[in-house]
């Protein structure tokens, strides 16, 4: 029986040092998962090339690239890029612009050659910005939904003031080179930086929701129902929205379903589940409302910010694969049972 294996979200020399496939004990995990399926698809940001020079993230990723390589030997691995590996189908991209032609739902052809050549013994391949892992299952990274997004994360603000300026993605109806109209320069930009600087910048929209949740007492009162409220009111009036107030993590995790959902049919996805990563929030879980035809990889991330007081409870608890067989919906499995304090 054929299966496919999902994961997103990986961040590989991340700043912080949680990104924990780089933990051997974490690796191992995901290796011996991958031992039963006969594809793997990597959906985005498998590494973090916001925050370092490239060569210094190759480093820090070739280990944990190559490992995951010998463990799909034969088999084969797509590589999906998402909003911090954007240049890693940076070729694929280039070859549609050089031939006049569209970028579709999904684009095969060839990774960045610095990503290839990390691959040895498996048969590697990019698609972009999503893959049909089977004919009614499409699985993208995601980041499209950012256009859409009510959330005021950094990201979105800078598509939104980047579209003051550009032609806004059409509203129900919108092709790949449509998002990528309004979210590339934002994430060429960031690239370009993390190239050029000395000083490495961890992301700006992670350190601000660390900054909130770490908040207590009078402080995250006045933040939540004065200072942020008022932030946002002055960033819809400027044009950059619509944006919410309100970012607790039922209206976080919602706002992303929907604008999931909007990009999907903007898109003209017709697939009856779709698999996608960005928000590093798994699931559905057990608890969750119905999601419909989406299904989230979460993270390999440690993301502490949103672990709360009982993080094996926690939708963002880092290690999980989506499993898609030959006939089903997408399973949701949990690799990473626990983690070393």
């Amino acid at each position: 029986m054929a299966r496919t294996a999902l994961i997103s979200d990986l961040h590989l020399g991340a700043v912080s040092g949680w990104d924990l496939l780089r933990r051997p004990a974490v690796l191992g995990e995901l290796t011996s998962a991958l031992r039963e399926v006969d594809e793997l698809v990597l959906l985005g940001d498998a590494l973090e090339l916001r925050e370092r020079p490239l060569h210094q993230v190759i480093a820090l990723a070739r280990p944990v690239i190559e490992e995951i390589d010998r463990a799909m030997a034969g088999r084969r691995v797509t590589v999906v890029a998402g909003n911090h590996d954007h240049q890693a189908v940076a070729p694929l991209i280039e070859r549609a612009r050089t031939e006049g032609t569209a970028l579709t739902p999904e684009t095969l052809g060839e990774p960045a050659p610095w990503l290839a050549a990390m691959f040895r013994v498996s048969d590697v391949r990019a698609a972009y910005p999503g893959v049909w892992v089977r004919d009614d299952v499409y699985a993208t990274h995601g980041h499209y939904l950012d256009v859409h997004n009510t959330v005021p994360t950094f990201e979105r603000m800078a598509i939104g003031a980047l579209q003051r300026f550009t032609e806004r993605v059409p509203s129900g109806h919108a092709r790949p080179d449509d998002y990528e109209a309004a979210v590339a320069p934002v994430y060429s930009f960031l690239h370009s930086l993390a190239q050029t600087s000395h000083v490495v910048r961890a992301d700006r929209s992670s350190r601000v929701w660390q900054a909130i949740a770490e908040t207590n007492g009078h402080r995250h009162l006045l933040a939540t129902r004065v200072v942020i409220p008022a932030v946002v009111g002055a960033l819809n009036r400027t044009g950059i929205g619509p944006l919410s107030p309100d970012l607790t993590g039922a209206a976080l995790r919602d706002s992303a379903l929907h604008a999931m959902n909007a990009t999907i049919d903007a898109m003209g996805i017709a697939a009856d589940h779709v698999v996608f990563g960005h928000t590093h929030r798994s699931g559905p879980h057990e608890r969750d409302a119905p999601w419909g035809r989406l299904v989230n990889t979460g993270s390999w991330v440690l993301e502490k910010a949103f672990l709360g007081d009982e993080p094996q409870e926690s939708p963002y608890f880092p290690g999980h694969v989506v499993i898609v067989p030959d006939e089903g919906p997408p399973e949701l499995r949990r690799v990473l049972l626990e983690l070393d304090r």
